[in-house]
C-alpha cells in the first residue's frame, strides 16, 4: 500500500462528530511529513468515505481542504463539521481536546 493510501485509511477511522491532525495520522505512520499527510488527503479521491474534512492542524484550527486555504474552501469544511455537531469560535475547534480522536 501506498503512502497516501495508507493516509486514507488511517483518515476512514475517525468517526462522525470527531476530528483529528495531520500530525496524529504522520505519527501513526511513523514518520514526521505531516506536509505529505496534507497533500495526499488534498487529493483524496474517495470523500466522503475517507473523511477528510475530520483533519485540522495541530492547534485545532481549519487549515485547508480540497487542496486549497481559500475562505470558500474552509468554510465548506467548517460547514460539514458544524453539520456532524464541531462547535467552533471563527476557525478555531471550541473544546478541541474534548472531540479530538487519538488515531493508533
Amino acid at each position: 500500500m501506498n503512502f497516501n493510501e495508507r493516509v486514507y485509511e488511517i483518515c476512514k477511522k475517525i468517526p462522525k462528530g470527531r476530528v483529528s491532525t495531520y500530525k496524529s495520522i504522520a505519527e501513526v505512520m511513523n514518520t514526521k511529513a505531516y506536509r505529505a499527510v496534507g497533500r495526499a488527503l488534498a487529493c483524496n479521491p474517495y470523500a466522503p468515505i475517507v473523511p477528510c474534512h475530520r483533519i485540522l492542524n495541530s492547534k485545532g484550527e481549519l487549515y485547508g481542504f480540497k487542496g486549497k486555504k481559500d475562505k470558500i474552501s474552509l468554510k465548506l469544511k467548517k460547514e460539514l463539521l458544524e453539520m456532524e455537531g464541531i462547535e467552533f469560535n471563527g476557525n478555531f475547534v471550541v473544546n478541541f481536546k474534548s472531540v479530538f480522536y487519538k488515531l493508533r
